[in-house]
């Protein structure tokens, strides 16, 4: 089945400086393997596409990306020099490639700039912000121009994982817990619990917020956040379950599996569970013939592949 896929990453060469010291512990081969991947925007990432029925791919930056610059003028210019670089690539190929733009948090109304310039001038779909920018989180009230942006423009903001301000003192001595066996999900599913109690979603009640991993487990803990918030007093508008319903869109990037994809669709609705690959950390291959074949109804298979995407993002698609 045709599919939009929607966390698929690429490196511009003035980010190689960010992303390389993510990487020192992958062996050379295998490092040098993603960096042919993450660079190529040819033959190698088209047949990856072509295997998996991939019709359109939104490209997005390889992560920490500027969001580790500790100087706000060189990370805004870092930032827009990458989505040059991307409009430049999907102005070639549009009937493929699609973007995100990516954003210097550090100076936020410079971002909101940057973002609407993404958007009106560049033909961007969003953006991905990849964790926390050098320790700040999107709920922080210094965001709010941007959030006000993206609401205004009606594109999604898309949360990759990253690393903590710190590392949790609980994981002791099993790196192996670290990052993406879980670390990275527990700091992005908390990322996005702030932006819920923190009220992001009571002051841009219009704003969508897109997660990976079908969710980070958010689905699974609808009644206990609701439960809690009670008990707490949490003062918002609505129950956090209800934002995560409303302001969350979620992709099966680096999920795949019925269980999980069936508690995404229970919880969030049919409407709101996309499609992703997550190339090249993942197998393009796999996460499409996972699509394909899941044992859910095909009026289903077409929404999470294709339809939700199109709808959401505003790309035309043909059938």
């Amino acid at each position: 089945m045709k599919k939009i896929a929607l966390e698929e990453h690429f490196i511009s060469p003035g980010l190689i400086e960010y992303w390389q010291p993510t990487m020192t512990d992958v062996p050379k081969p295998i490092f040098d393997k993603i960096h042919a991947a993450l660079t190529d925007f040819g033959d190698m990432r088209l047949a990856s596409m072509d295997g998996a029925g991939i019709e359109k791919a939104i490209l997005s930056v390889s992560g920490p990306g500027v969001q580790v610059e500790p100087d706000a003028a060189r990370a805004t210019a870092k930032a827009a020099e990458a989505n040059d670089f991307l409009a430049n690539v999907t102005s070639a190929r549009p009937d493929r490639y699609l973007g995100f733009a990516h954003i210097a948090l550090q100076d936020p109304q410079g971002a909101a700039r940057e973002l609407e310039r993404c958007v009106r001038d560049l033909g961007f779909k969003g953006a991905m912000i990849n964790g926390n920018s050098m320790g700040a989180y999107l709920d922080e009230r210094q965001f709010d121009p941007f959030w006000a942006k993206a609401e205004e423009l009606q594109v999604p903001i898309y949360l990759h994982p990253a690393d903590p301000v710190q590392p949790y003192a609980s994981f002791g001595s099993y790196k192996e817990l670290t990052r993406a066996t879980w670390g990275w999900g527990v700091e992005t599913g908390t990322h996005a619990l702030r932006m819920i109690f923190g009220g992001v979603f009571d002051r841009f009640p219009k704003a969508l917020l897109m997660l990976g991993h079908l969710g980070e487990t958010l689905p699974y803990l609808l009644w206990r956040f609701d439960s809690r918030a009670k008990l707490y007093g949490v003062s918002l508008k609505r129950q956090p379950s209800e934002y995560i319903k409303e302001n969350i869109a979620v992709t099966v990037s680096g999920m795949f599996s019925a269980e999980p994809l069936n508690c995404a669709v229970a919880a969030l609705g049919r409407s709101r569970v996309m499609f992703s690959a997550d190339y090249p950390f993942e197998s393009a291959a796999e996460a499409g013939h996972f699509m394909d074949d899941v044992a859910i109804d095909e009026a289903l298979r077409e929404d999470i592949c294709w339809r939700n995407a199109a709808r959401i993002l505003n790309i035309p698609m043909q059938g």
